[in-house]
């Protein structure tokens, strides 16, 4: 970590899943905690409201917009699963405030500690003992006939699908300026390293760890002879095309949050984004075990080398950071 000024009020957007009576007190945990060792935890209005917070004693500031709430912060925490934590992640992508996940959900990729953790987790906030890291994102832009209807980003994926039920949608596909085959389908994910366990997993692409800097395409259901996953170089440029002809309109998820519906005719370009999103990292431990520990996947009768032999992956909450 930079060196910072020791006298500068140190500050903690707090966002959480308010939904749930667990998150609700795990997040007033934190916020009490956090202020007890002199820090200042920053809520949302509406956040501060759903969790008895907002005219209290504890050390909280309250924002009503959330345009510009992290700023000044030197982290935003995040108690909740990948949904939350994707939403923390549009409060801080323009800043670039590091995202600290504490798991409440059921698989949470993204989180890095389970609240269970709490008393180590603010111990490594309190005492700056993390480390911070980017993750590619996707800079999205939603074109017709050369006008551009709307721009979006995302950290996990962006996907083209089709709007009704009953109907396939048929696009085009183009990587680096170049058509690449013409797909009947349910859509089409296009996604980063991050998000490769997220919708893209369930797609049927490949798991690709998080230090690879690359883009990903997945039909989804498509019928053609060429319906393979991609991986592609992160400056390329993947491109899909809602045939004018389509019996209907798609529509574009981001993260699955946002949306922008897609008439016949629209062109969808995907490229790596400007801006990463920014993780706090309290491990070391490779995403290997991540893997183990969110899939339970079996390890057992790994021996390993003597050199290089370690407890077994998911034996050890705390070893699933990575």
């Amino acid at each position: 970590m930079t060196a910072t000024d020791p006298t500068a009020v140190r500050r903690v957007l707090l966002v959480a899943h308010t939904g749930r009576d667990d998150a609700r007190e795990v997040a007033r945990g934190f916020a009490k905690t956090l202020g007890a060792h002199g820090l200042l935890v920053r809520l949302l209005a509406s956040d501060a409201r759903d969790l008895g917070l907002e005219d209290t004693a504890e050390a909280v500031e309250v924002v009503d917009s959330a345009h510009g709430a992290s700023a000044d912060c030197e982290l935003v925490l995040v108690i909740g699963g990948d949904g939350t934590i994707l939403r923390a992640a549009e409060l801080t992508h323009d800043a670039g405030t590091p995202v600290l996940g504490v798991n409440l959900g059921h698989v949470g990729f993204l989180a890095e500690a389970e609240y269970e953790d709490m008393e180590s987790t603010i111990e490594a906030i309190v005492a700056r003992r993390y480390s911070i890291e980017d993750r590619l994102t996707l800079d999205v832009t939603v074109q017709r006939d050369g006008e551009v209807l709307a721009r979006t980003w995302a950290l996990n994926e962006a996907s083209v699908e089709k709007a009704a039920r009953e109907r396939m949608i048929e696009v085009v596909v183009e990587v680096d300026g170049r058509p690449l085959s013409r797909w009947g389908c349910d859509g089409v994910v296009c996604a980063t390293p991050t998000g490769s366990t997220a919708y893209n997993f369930s797609a049927g692409g490949p798991v690709v760890w998080p230090g690879v800097e690359a883009l990903l395409m997945v039909p989804i259901s498509a019928h053609a002879l060429f319906a393979r996953p991609l991986v592609v170089a992160p400056s390329s440029v993947l491109a899909v095309e809602v045939l004018a002809r389509t019996d209907g309109s798609g529509v574009l998820w981001a993260d699955g949050r946002r949306t922008v519906e897609l008439p016949p005719g629209a062109r969808i370009e995907v490229r790596r984004g400007t801006m990463p999103v920014r993780l706090v990292r309290l491990h070391e431990a490779p995403f290997t075990d991540r893997l183990v520990a969110k899939f339970g996947l079996p390890v057992e009768g790994w021996r390993g080398s003597n050199e290089r032999r370690r407890r077994a992956p998911g034996d050890d909450p705390g070893s699933a950071g990575a």
